[in-house]
């Protein structure tokens, strides 16, 4: 199993934790809180293990209902990565550590095997994915968060990724970081019924590492994020990542549900999509930032929104195509979600002309079709996936 952990490693500690999470201000969390925390919802966090031990996660993380049979060390966070994703969905923030997203939401931890595992003992006896997904299918956890990827497409795997839609799971996943340095399509976020997150920054910059191409689904906060240090628990630092990013939207998609218990996972999804902040058209989706920046607050700030028919599937027709490996962006997109190449290898805007900047309130919460500068990575990515719609 060539699983990684999707998050890039942490900078300099950060002093106050909470001040550093740029993106509850910036998506109106205490606003949205009044709505919905993510109450009555569980997510499965799959990932190098949760602590549940710490001041934020408390009283938040389910050991007891992982099965035993998939829950090798699922407590025991060997890297300090799954426990920053689930403090980042569902930290109460106690003590002053991070606080989540949806912090009335629950964690489920699982531990999978990974490539970058130090010990050949743990890599024998951890879960594969296939496992964990299928144990997590027969739960009643509704979203399964996937702050991982290989480059490695395995069939196991997305047979127990078809299983768990049948179940009705919502399943989302980092999209990867290496856009810079090599053509890298990134699983389980490639597979179909997995929604793509791709990281972005405060002001809509999506990283230079984050991978583009016609599986990125979404953008979500993922740069200069708080996660801890390492595995000893002891300091925060600023991160990047789609892991960050990944995690985030899972809890973005924890509080509509537990506003809306009855919705469907297709519904739910629906929702985040037809909100999201961008400035091209609804069915033409960027190769760098999918359908736009996740806006949950948009669903719960209307309390007669319409999520769409309970079957319909708001990826079926990417779930259809798959990946595909066009070198071109999609001919009918606008200007608006295509990149100018920079040699220099920074970044590129992706408004069309006269747009004007924005703050944070009106990128994360409030774009619309007048649009805010929303920026867009030109690394050095050998190969530019089209949208679906090529």
């Amino acid at each position: 199993m060539a699983v990684l952990s999707a998050g890039l490693a942490p900078s300099a500690a950060a002093t106050d934790v909470q001040s550093q999470q740029w993106y509850l201000s910036a998506m109106k969390a205490d606003e949205m809180w009044k709505v919905s925390t993510g109450k009555g919802v569980k997510v499965a966090v799959v990932d190098t293990g949760v602590n549940p031990n710490t001041s934020s996660l408390k009283g938040q993380v389910l050991a007891d209902e992982v099965p035993e049979a998939v829950g090798y060390k699922a407590t025991e966070d060997w890297d300090g990565h799954g426990t920053s994703m689930a403090e980042l969905i569902a930290g109460t923030g106690a003590d002053g550590g991070l606080k989540g997203l949806a912090p009335g939401a629950k964690i489920v931890p699982y531990r999978v095997v990974m490539k970058d595992m130090k010990s050949e003992s743990e890599k024998e006896k951890a879960p594969g994915l296939a496992a964990v997904i299928k144990a997590i299918a027969d739960s009643d956890a509704k979203i399964i968060s996937m702050s991982i990827g290989e480059d490695i497409e395995r069939s196991e795997d997305l047979e127990a990724i078809k299983y768990a839609e049948s179940k009705g799971k919502l399943m989302i996943a980092a999209t990867g970081n290496d856009a810079q340095e090599k053509n890298f399509i990134g699983y389980p976020a490639a597979y179909p019924y997995v929604v793509g997150i791709a990281a972005s920054d405060e002001s809509g910059t999506v990283g230079k590492f984050s991978e583009y191409g016609n599986y990125v689904d979404l953008a979500s906060p993922g740069l200069d994020v708080p996660t801890w240090c390492d595995n000893t628990f002891q300091s925060y630092c600023p991160s990047q990542g789609t892991s960050q990013a990944t995690a985030i939207a899972s809890a973005s998609a924890a509080l509509i549900w537990s506003a809306h218990p009855d919705w469907t996972a297709n519904q739910v999804l629906a929702s985040l999509i037809d909100t999201a902040g961008r400035d091209w058209a609804k069915d033409d989706p960027s190769t760098y930032l999918g359908y736009g920046l996740i806006r949950p607050r948009k669903v719960l700030e209307d309390s007669d929104y319409d999520p769409g028919a309970a079957g319909t599937d708001p990826l079926a027709k990417e779930n259809v195509t798959g990946v595909t490996g066009d070198d071109s962006p999609a001919p009918s997109a606008s200007t608006s979600s295509q990149a100018s190449q920079d040699t220099s290898g920074g970044r590129a805007s992706a408004a069309g002309s006269g747009s004007e900047p924005s703050d944070n309130t009106t990128l994360w919460v409030a774009l619309g079709a007048a649009g805010a500068v929303l920026v867009i990575g030109a690394g050095a990515f050998a190969v530019i996936r089209s949208r679906r719609g090529a």
